[in-house]
């Protein structure tokens, strides 16, 4: 059944269970335009999924009363609008439904005091409070698969993310990108509300981010100053600006690599809010996790379909030390070591498909690193430290303009520490050893003992995890994905949803 009107927790409880299909949810406070209808387009792409569009004039979200009468309500052009667009029922609760008078469902949401003190949270007291209330009250009412939020709202977005995640909502949150009406103003419910001054004060706001968002393309600088004396100078009247990091919302330093400028101001009577993100380099994924967890293999994939370098860390250690071998360097000599160090180049060459052929010093020895011989040695000739010290740095000018995916065993703990998103990928001893077994018979080697190779992985692991420099470890902020089970593009596309929900849209290439 498809537009349907719901009024009651009981009506919608009861469409559910006469519908029996994943759900794609839109929380709105009505007064509905064109963000929302983008919305409501971009959950149409499941079409397995029925989308659900809520309307809901949160009283908690309001820190004046005035401002809660005055908001537009405009029900019967919503449901119009709604359903034109392909919503399949919509649910309008009475303040009964969602605020019983019993109070024994309603579970008060404190946002996060680190995401929620800073930008609009200074002046809206309490405010997040109020939205994180009511979002957890519907999700538990609505029970969907996916929720579709807007970027716009960026702060809000961080903190529903946040809270999900705190209390382990089974709910997957998709966003899209800021919507903007033809003069570059961004859509919002409040803006038929403005003059056609204030609109003018508007688009002047938003042309300024426009503009200091170019300038910092070019050069990498930002003078707040400036930007609000321009602004103070329209007859703008700012609440605040600030430039922060994107993510965790602190003031921004030259260390971080993506940040926002984000601002409110008023327009006659009317708060209205907008931002722009920059980018000093592209995005750096960083893949860690021990030997034989798949890592090159869903590295390549990933970086294929992003058309981002695949930078095989592994491969460099790995061509080092054939290097070394062939040579016949005294690799604990260290003044022999660092002579033989500065004359070594290693790249790398894209060949068809996701591969890559690895050369050191014009020596192509992509297949000669992947020896059993050059497999029980690389541990410890990473663990030399002037090795270390020299692949780091090989490895951060690869990196320094961004648009890789890295993987090895330190890349988000050492080398990139400041990459977008750090995984942890890992796998069991005997799947590990199973997938390491296939691969050298692949090779042609077929007289492999597997309790052997067992026990050759569970020393690298002991190795890798105990060297004084840079152990094998999880960086504290990387996501641990356990790859037993699943196959690499099911690996890849679960690491590639995350990327998709992580960096802005705005800023995806």
């Amino acid at each position: 059944m498809t537009n349907i009107i719901l009024t009651t927790v009981k009506e919608l409880n009861e469409w559910r269970l006469a519908n029996q299909r994943d759900l794609s949810f839109i929380p709105s406070m009505g007064n509905l335009h064109l963000g929302h209808i983008a919305l409501i387009n971009e959950a149409k792409q499941l079409n397995n999924n029925l989308v659900l569009l809520s309307i809901f004039i949160n009283p908690l979200q309001f820190t004046d009363k005035e401002d809660l009468k005055n908001y537009p309500k405009t029900i019967n052009k919503d449901i119009d609008l709604a359903f034109k667009a392909g919503t399949d029922a919509i649910f309008i609760p009475s303040e009964d439904e969602i605020f019983p008078t019993n109070k024994q469902l309603i579970q008060y949401q404190k946002a996060s005091e680190d995401l929620s003190k800073s930008l609009c949270g200074i002046s809206r007291k309490g405010h997040f409070d109020g939205v994180c209330t009511v979002v957890y009250r519907l999700l538990n009412i609505v029970k969907p698969e996916i929720m579709f939020l807007g970027e716009k709202d960026w702060q809000q977005l961080l903190i529903i993310k946040k809270m999900v995640a705190m209390k382990n909502i089974d709910v997957v949150i998709k966003s899209i990108n800021t919507q903007r009406d033809i003069d570059g103003t961004p859509f919002s419910s409040r803006n038929n509300l403005l003059s056609k001054s204030d609109r003018e004060k508007l688009k002047s706001f938003s042309m300024e981010l426009f503009n200091t968002k170019k300038i910092f393309n070019q050069n990498k600088k930002i003078d707040l100053k400036k930007i609000i004396k321009r602004l103070t100078e329209k007859d703008i009247k700012i609440e605040y600006l600030e430039h922060v990091d994107a993510f965790n919302l602190k003031k921004s330093t030259s260390a971080i690599n993506i940040t926002m400028i984000a601002g409110a101001i008023i327009c006659g009577n009317t708060r209205l809010i907008d931002h722009v993100f920059l980018m000093k380099r592209y995005p750096i994924i960083a893949i860690d996790g021990p030997a034989g967890s798949g890592k090159s293999t869903v590295t390549k994939l990933i970086a294929k379909k992003l058309k981002f370098i695949f930078l095989d860390t592994g491969a460099m250690y790995r061509a080092l030390s054939w290097f070394l071998i062939k040579e016949k360097i005294n690799y604990k000599n260290s003044k022999e070591l660092k002579s033989f160090l500065s004359n070594i180049s290693i790249k790398f060459e894209s060949i068809a498909g996701a591969k890559q052929n690895v050369f050191i010093n014009s020596h192509n020895v992509t297949e000669k690193i992947r020896s059993q011989e050059i497999n029980s040695i690389v541990s410890s000739i990473a663990s030399i430290s002037e090795i270390r010290k020299f692949l780091v740095n090989e490895q951060r000018k690869i990196g320094a303009r961004g648009g890789i995916v890295a993987e090895g065993r330190d890349i988000g703990s050492k080398v990139f520490p400041n990459s977008e998103l750090k995984i942890f990928l890992t796998a069991t001893i005997n799947e590990r050893a199973k997938r390491r077994k296939i691969e050298l018979e692949a090779m042609g080697d077929n007289k492999i003992d597997f309790e052997k190779l067992k026990n050759e992985i569970e020393k690298r692991d002991f190795d890798d995890s105990n060297r004084e420099i840079s152990p094998l470890i999880k960086a504290q902020d990387a996501i641990e994905i356990i790859s037993d089970g699943y196959t690499v593009d099911e690996i890849a596309d679960k690491i590639l949803d995350i990327y998709y929900e992580t960096i802005p849209k705005e800023l995806q290439l």
